[in-house]
């Protein structure tokens, strides 16, 4: 029996909350984001992107003080999908399983296609040698499949390293910035943004919450936590206090540095450089040299991050056997879940596969249409969230009025709202104006469908296995 246990449990005691907190924050990827997201934030709202930045992270903070609050009594490597089945029920559970597989596997296929091309022109620059992009993709696989299937300590160490770097790449930007501006630009005005209504500013808004995606897998690792009551609910705080403190100064710095320009017309007009041209004139060539390299290191941060996150929903998942049971055996020394990970290598191999075979671009259509569908995913996932912690609270008056009624209530429709956004705009943010792209939302309540399907069909298998005949 003791045997049957630790082929089926993770390694307890082995995270702190710094640990959690460079899975999650590194999963959230502050350069990468800030390269890639901040200048579309720019395009679209210009100059009141950090207060668009401020907004997202006020919001998702409400939602978090119950997410952390209910967190405390619920620990399991299922994540949102096991919040949301406590909390509402299994039915509603199982949909959001469903969701939550489709969110996460979108996410990691086309953060593959970002690495890809990004790692193919940095080895180009840097050696003259050409790389296609399905080969660096290839080769990412099958790395992080071999980290996914190693102790966790050691994707830990390895992101909190990189993380650390790419945080500081910023930082010194941001204090050259500080430093050399003309003290009349240096101001807080941007913060607040002044008009709502104006054209493309949910859009923006959008685009500034996508940034924040993965901050809810603090709860993933609560089963390999270090008192996980107390852990998961500090690392939630610390990671979603972080990344809004980060983006939201680093955008404030952007804006001075682009004090003297239109910042709209020269973010949307070079989206590549919107960055690395102010990095140039405020610090140097040599740092933004290195923040090219960073750039990969990032992205690859991300994939170790996203594939350690989803390995555990699988092995949760499979664990309470709405997915293969082989799924929830865990490596004897290692005590990762190996089988889910490398089921997971499998999965995003296919994907990306298809995506190769079909002449796609690895930017414009594996990257924007995949991420795109996961961001949406992620966002109805965590509103279901928001409506399961009030729903949990609700019946055990735990903390009720705050914690479990207010906030939650404040966040959740924050967060609704964004759900509205982002179905509405999909095109811009996905950038499939057409065809069968055009249609990837459509996948989000089919996800939800088959989840409810195969919770039943689990159900069913348990009655079944239960009945006096099968005895």
């Amino acid at each position: 029996m003791q045997n049957h246990d630790r082929q089926h449990n993770l390694k307890t005691n082995s995270l702190g909350v710094s640990d959690i907190v460079f899975f999650v924050v590194a999963a959230a990827a502050p350069l990468g984001a800030t390269l890639g997201g901040s200048p579309a934030v720019f395009a679209i709202g210009g100059r009141s992107a950090p207060g668009l930045y401020l907004c997202a992270s006020l919001i998702l903070m409400l939602f978090a003080i119950g997410f952390a609050a209910m967190s405390r009594y619920v620990v399991s490597a299922g994540g949102f999908a096991e919040l949301v089945k406590v909390g509402i029920g299994n039915r509603v559970g199982h949909a959001a399983s469903g969701i939550a597989i489709l969110a996460y596997v979108c996410m990691l296929a086309g953060i593959y296609g970002a690495f890809a091309a990004f790692n193919s022109e940095l080895i180009k620059n840097l050696t003259h040698i050409e790389i296609s992009w399905q080969l660096s993709a290839l080769f990412a696989i099958v790395i992080v499949g071999v980290f996914g299937y190693l102790d966790v300590n050691i994707s830990a160490k390895i992101l909190g390293f990189l993380m650390i770097l790419e945080v500081l790449i910023l930082v010194i930007f941001d204090i050259a910035v500080l430093i050399k501006s003309d003290p009349t630009n240096i101001t807080f005005t941007n913060f607040i943004p002044t008009d709502f209504s104006a054209p493309g500013l949910g859009v923006a808004l959008m685009f500034a919450f996508a940034c924040f995606v993965g901050f809810e897998s603090t709860t993933i690792y609560g089963e390999e936590a270090k008192n996980p009551h107390r852990t998961i609910p500090i690392a939630t705080y610390i990671a979603i206090a972080l990344i809004g403190i980060f983006y939201t100064l680093t955008t404030w710095c952007l804006g001075i540095a682009y004090s003297d320009s239109d910042i709209q017309a020269a973010a949307g007009g070079d989206l590549v450089n919107f960055v690395f041209n102010v990095n140039t004139k405020f610090v140097g060539l040599w740092s933004t040299n290195l923040m090219q390299i960073l750039a990969v290191t990032s992205l690859f941060a991300v994939l170790l991050s996203f594939h350690n996150a989803l390995c555990r929903y699988f092995f949760s998942l499979a664990r309470s056997k709405f997915l293969f049971n082989s799924l929830s055996r865990v490596h004897p020394k290692h005590c990762s879940p190996h089988y889910a990970s490398s089921a997971l290598s499998i999965i995003t191999l296919v994907i990306v596969l298809v995506f190769m075979l079909v002449g796609a671009d690895p930017i414009n259509n594996l990257y924007m249409w995949m991420v795109a569908l996961g961001t949406l995913a992620i966002l109805v996932l965590q509103a279901m969230g928001a409506i399961a912690v009030i729903a949990y609270f609700r019946k055990t008056r735990n903390g009720f009025f705050w914690q479990g009624f207010i906030a939650p209530m404040l966040g959740g429709t924050g967060l609704i709202l964004v759900v509205i956004l982002a179905l509405t705009n999909f095109q811009e943010l996905s950038g499939a104006k057409s065809g069968m792209a055009s249609l990837l939302p459509w996948l989000v309540p089919i996800a939800a469908i088959v989840g409810i399907i195969n919770g039943r069909r689990k159900a069913a298998n348990f009655i079944s296995d239960e009945s006096p005949a099968s005895n």
